[in-house]
């Protein structure tokens, strides 16, 4: 069910919502959390999917914030609210208030998002384009327990890393970030199984692809050995390669779908490593509330750092001075 208001308040958009449920004999018990998504119209689309396909795990309301650029000043002047309410199957399993800002409005967004958050319930913002530096002094950001970017969107992600890193608070979380939890898990089991020292790492993917940067400072936060950060033509992550005392440990993922295991002594091993989508990446950020202190704690290990760190361990050492010829 659908429910189109044009120029409303907040108080229509939670009189509809009641009238939807009403409608199709359905109550908001049931919905776990508040989901704010916070695009533009280009990408409302593709990110309201993903949302919907993760509520089936997580069933949410989700509000949409389209922010609408005036285009002139007495456009601007005016402050608007346009509004679509889904509920039903419309909605996923949870319900959807799609809501299109103009005007002087732009800059009160939180006022129009607080009283449609579900009450006693926790809140989650994402910001699949354009986030804020900051995303915990953002207006919208404060009123979250989880705030979700994503730096593969950036168009200088190694750049907007670093600004990560300076402005995080505790409840930040990136879906680059995301993407590399497979790699991680598969690296760390792959170690548990040798009992070596490892003395190098390279990582190998896309350049500019900020899930390789983010995996290779979790690399060498934990490890404390140099991490070098070489370039494929992708998909993605494509590989990382582990120098250990008992020999090489290598996973390689060509195709972006399946990944080739090796550790020395033992026979190669095929890995289900496929790129996930966005709702697989949602979903999985949405099971937790509580702060990420692994993620915080790698993006805190810094771009910069890795790099000089890696330089430094591979500087090589300087010659000895040459000794005068005997007279």
């Amino acid at each position: 069910m659908k429910i189109d208001l044009t120029d409303t308040t907040a108080s229509k958009i939670n009189k509809a919502l009641v009238q939807g449920r009403r409608a199709i004999g359905t109550q908001a018990v049931g919905m776990v959390l508040t989901l704010v998504i916070v695009t533009d119209e280009e990408n409302a689309y593709d990110s309201l999917r993903a949302a919907n396909e993760a509520s089936r795990e997580h069933p949410s309301r989700t509000l949409v914030v389209i922010k609408r650029v005036s285009r002139s000043p007495r456009e601007r002047a005016q402050a608007r609210l346009d509004a679509e309410v889904r509920v039903g199957t419309d909605a996923g399993t949870g319900e959807t208030v799609i809501l299109r800002l103009y005007g002087e409005v732009l800059n009160h967004a939180q006022s129009v998002v607080l009283p449609l958050l579900l009450p006693d319930a926790p809140v989650v913002v994402w910001w699949p384009v354009n986030a804020p530096t900051d995303p915990a002094n953002d207006p919208l950001g404060a009123l979250a327990q989880r705030r979700v970017t994503d730096t593969y969107a950036s168009e200088q992600p190694v750049r907007d890393l670093a600004a990560r890193a300076e402005a995080y608070t505790p409840g930040d979380t990136d879906l680059s970030w995301t993407r590399t939890t497979p790699w991680r898990s598969m690296l760390a089991a792959a170690l548990d199984q040798v009992a070596c020292q490892v003395t190098s790492v390279e990582v190998e993917g896309e350049e500019f692809n900020p899930s390789c940067e983010l995996l290779a400072m979790w690399l060498a936060d934990r490890l404390h050995v140099p991490v070098k950060r070489s370039l494929s033509s992708g998909p993605g992550l494509t590989a990382v390669r582990m120098e250990t005392s008992c020999g090489p440990i290598v996973l390689d993922r060509a195709d972006g779908a399946l990944a080739t295991l090796s550790i020395e002594g033992q026979p190669d091993r095929a890995v289900a490593l496929q790129r996930r989508e966005t709702s697989e990446l949602i979903a999985e950020e949405l099971r937790r509330l509580d702060p990420d202190d692994t993620y915080a704690s790698a993006l805190r290990f810094g771009v910069d750092r890795l790099e000089s760190f890696a330089e430094a361990k591979e500087q090589p050492r300087p010659a000895p001075p040459k000794k005068a010829p005997a007279q």
